[in-house]
């Protein structure tokens, strides 16, 4: 019996069958399990543009392990394309328009099993969340990061382009360098080569168990080795059918904590955190946003990767890749040896027969980074319900830091007086109304994080917002502040000139204001209203949720 039966088999459905028959499927091909493949390859994001190739070696694994694949495609937004406008709102938006439409598509069809082709940004957490809702037999397969570019005898990357212009605001850069710069950085197809978002989403894939080994960091531009893993993926999708273990017999409290243990450790993206929060909600796993900061404690920061350093995932990968770091982690029981994964085998199995090749990538247990992970949790008057900072990109003399507010109420307001040379060393640049509700979209503050490192201030300068941060951000950079400014948090309350106290270390952010003066200026308090042109991002905005809680979409019925 397969689930697909419900639209191939019997009398009752010959008219089904025939439609099958229009596109060219035969009946030996209709009695196999029907698979997905969902395929977010399109033209418009690098990440992307070559998942057409690992799609047709899929189908060949399913081909060959006795399935039926049956492709469809969905959306995905490249966040460095859609940064620094207002494009950007609609990228965090895009993560619930993709899990959707992957719903639609696979009860519409009754799909046996799912394999889900993605990258970068939002599409990653957006099947993941597809999978955790629909709960069959599902997969995910990234197409792979993109390689370094070498530029003047030196590593470079996405974010050095971003900082470039910071430098060229400065001084200290040519814009006919930064043009030649912008030839180099990005060298060909994959996901943008640092620890960012899509990477860090990448590898945290394995380490829930939901991906095969290396699937986070082999590069793209490996074509044999990365058809040969994607041919694999396709054989394993059929036998998950074949053996019905399902998303959620995967993706299980312990597979989250073990996912959150790897995050502290690569000192990923913040942007992590969001998503999840989220995938869990759809797997019905209870992950309070306590929990990162209880394995944060417990868990050393053992590899420092761009935008924290010169190395990239191609580094990681030649070191041992996830598998390695899980070895690292187990050795110190700081991952749940027994969570099942979609290659048959353990993450204990998966973590014991690693091999780490690079000390200098994958530090040791006892040598490590930081004594705790690359992620902190912050709390206080200003962030009553939790901020989030990669501690690990933040240089050690910003780790505390008290200093002046210089508020804005946009990304566009600050960019423009951080590049008018208008914030000086010391003090704290505020952005809000740009979390999920206010912006709407909750966009990425990489911009103004670029220019203050590009000016040679992210050192001296820290900046909060109700907004997220690229994962290739670096500095003081302090997002997620929830509750946001179109709820009313206090961060809505701040004023030019209020001292602000940052203490990362002791997970404190707080304002040096009474609860009297707070409470008085809430009472004067009115919410900016933005004009939001479209249809979908006034439906976002009148259902999404707090950062605190993955910015999911409320449910209705719920």
């Amino acid at each position: 019996m397969h689930r697909s039966d419900a639209v191939k088999k019997g009398i009752e459905k010959a008219p089904h069958r025939s439609l099958f028959y229009a596109m060219g499927y035969t009946k030996d091909e209709l009695e196999k399990p029907l698979i997905g493949v969902v395929n977010s390859g399109n033209e418009m994001i690098p990440g992307h543009i070559h998942l057409d190739i690992i799609t047709e070696a899929v189908k060949y694994g399913i081909l060959e392990a006795g399935g039926t694949p049956l492709e469809f495609r969905v959306i995905g937004i490249c966040d460095g394309i859609a940064m620094g406008h207002k494009g950007m709102k609609y990228s965090l938006a895009s993560r619930e328009l993709i899990a959707d439409s992957i719903e639609a598509m696979v009860e519409a069809y009754q799909l046996d099993g799912i394999i889900l082709i993605t990258n970068c940004d939002k599409i990653v957490p957006g099947m993941l969340m597809a999978a955790a809702r629909l709960n069959l037999p599902s997969l995910i397969l990234s197409g792979g990061p993109m390689l370094a570019g070498r530029w003047r005898g030196k590593d470079v990357d996405l974010i050095s382009v971003f900082e470039g212009i910071g430098q060229v605001k400065a001084g200290n850069l040519r814009e006919e360098d930064l043009y030649e710069l912008e030839q180099y950085a990005c060298p060909g197809c994959g996901s943008c080569s640092g620890m960012f978002t899509a990477n860090t989403m990448n590898c945290l894939s394995e380490a829930l168990g939901i991906a095969l080994p290396y699937n986070g960091t082999l590069p793209a531009a490996y074509d044999g080795m990365r058809k040969r893993l994607s041919k694999e993926a396709g054989k394993r999708i059929v036998q998950l059918v074949k053996d019905n273990i399902r998303a959620r017999d995967i993706l299980t409290r312990s597979a989250f904590e073990n996912a959150i243990a790897v995050d502290m450790a690569l000192g990923g993206s913040t942007n992590t955190v969001l998503h999840l929060l989220a995938i869990a909600k759809e797997a019905k796993v209870d992950l309070p946003l306590d929990t990162f900061q209880k394995i944060n404690e417990r868990t050393p920061n053992i590899c420092k990767l761009s935008p924290a350093s010169s190395q990239h995932i191609q580094d990681l990968h030649e070191a041992g890749g996830i598998p390695a770091v899980l070895k690292e982690l187990l050795k110190g029981n700081l991952i749940d040896p027994n969570a099942l994964t979609v290659s048959g085998k353990t993450i204990g199995e998966i973590a014991e027969s690693a091999v780490i090749r690079d000390r200098n990538i994958i530090r040791p247990l006892e040598e490590p980074y930081a004594k705790d992970g690359g992620l902190a949790i912050l709390y206080g008057n200003l962030a009553p319900e939790g901020a989030v900072v990669k501690k690990s990109a933040v240089s050690p003399k910003m780790l505390k830091h008290e200093g002046p507010a210089r508020v804005f109420n946009s990304e566009e307001e600050a960019i423009k007086e951080i590049y008018a040379g208008n914030i000086k060393k010391g003090d704290i640049v505020v952005i809000r109304y740009e979390g999920p509700k206010g912006g709407p979209g909750m966009r990425e503050m990489l911009g103004p994080t670029s220019a203050l490192a590009g000016m040679g201030l992210d050192e001296d300068v820290a900046l909060i917002t109700d907004g997220r941060f690229s994962g290739g951000s670096r500095g003081a950079a302090i997002g997620h502040i929830s509750p946001e400014a179109a709820e009313g948090g206090p961060i809505a309350l701040l004023k030019d000139g209020d001292i602000v106290e940052i203490d990362i270390p002791n997970r404190t952010l707080n304002v040096k204001l009474s609860n009297e003066e707070l409470e008085k200026r809430k009472k004067e308090w009115k919410p900016i209203k933005r004009d939001i042109e479209f249809s979908y991002l006034r439906r976002y905005a009148a259902l999404v949720t707090s950062a605190s809680k993955g910015a999911v979409l409320k449910d209705i019925y719920e």
